[in-house]
């Protein structure tokens, strides 16, 4: 009985425990401070990892104690912890590292598709522009009529004129933005070997159109670059000019 008494207290004890987590940082509050000894006043005791986290069980009447370089800091209770889960701390100690931990970070790569996406939800209205013309403001159940607004519109020419260049400007710069991204530094020189100012060149004199661009194959569109580019090395001098052009051979 008394074995099974002891078994239920230690049972309940461990129930009771709280797990205690956070990260401790320097006095920058900027740098991460590992290997530092966390204690509670029930013996519990854990040191923080590389990146300054630690994790300790503790009874709810328990307090924390510190312990770095030889000093320690102040008893934390136990129950005066708003958030178990992140108790952070700073010390009064300067750490100097390469790294520093940061909070959160979002990373965003060039993307032609969103940026298209944007330009788009950007200037809908010139996207979804409608011919000027005459339409009904008939409804079912209503009487017959003509939208006067409309017909006001459909006069205005200069300013309609102004709108569809406008489109066909935005139209043009989304074309050119997705030839650079297909005809992009990185794939050339990967195919070509070519870099620098003298990529730069090439790039300027064989910047294919952005129809060839969207309708081409992927083979299609590799073996242009390899045959632009033989071309182009041979005007340079690069390469001797009765040298083959050869096949661009898609990886498996």
């Amino acid at each position: 009985m008394l074995f099974a008494a002891i078994l239920c207290a230690a049972a309940s004890l461990s129930r009771a425990q709280i797990l205690v987590s956070g990260t401790v940082y320097d006095s920058s509050r900027l740098y991460v401070v590992p290997g530092v000894d966390v204690f509670s006043t029930s013996g519990q005791s854990t040191t923080t990892d590389s990146l300054g986290a630690y994790h300790i069980r503790v009874n709810p009447g328990d307090s924390l104690r510190f312990f770095y370089d030889g000093k320690s800091t102040l008893e934390f209770p136990v129950r005066d912890i708003d958030d178990y889960h992140q108790f952070d701390l700073s010390l009064r100690v300067r750490v100097r590292q390469r790294y520093k931990l940061l909070k959160g970070v979002t990373v965003f790569s060039d993307n032609y598709q969103r940026d298209s996406l944007e330009n788009r939800i950007e200037y809908q209205k010139y996207f979804d522009y409608d011919k000027p013309g005459i339409h009904s403001t008939y409804q079912p159940g209503g009487p017959a009529g003509l939208d006067i607004d409309a017909m006001v519109e459909m006069f205005n020419f200069r300013k309609k004129r102004e709108e569809m260049a406008f489109r066909k400007r935005l139209v043009d710069e989304e074309h050119d933005n997705y030839v650079n991204y297909r005809f992009n530094a990185r794939l050339l020189h990967r195919i070509t070997g070519l870099s620098g100012d003298t990529l730069e060149r090439y790039r300027k004199l064989y910047t294919p159109s952005y129809y060839f661009v969207a309708g081409s194959s992927l083979a299609e569109f590799y073996q242009y670059i390899l045959s632009t580019s033989y071309a182009f090395k041979k005007a340079e001098g690069i390469i001797p000019r009765d040298s083959v052009i050869q096949k661009y051979q898609l990886p498996n």
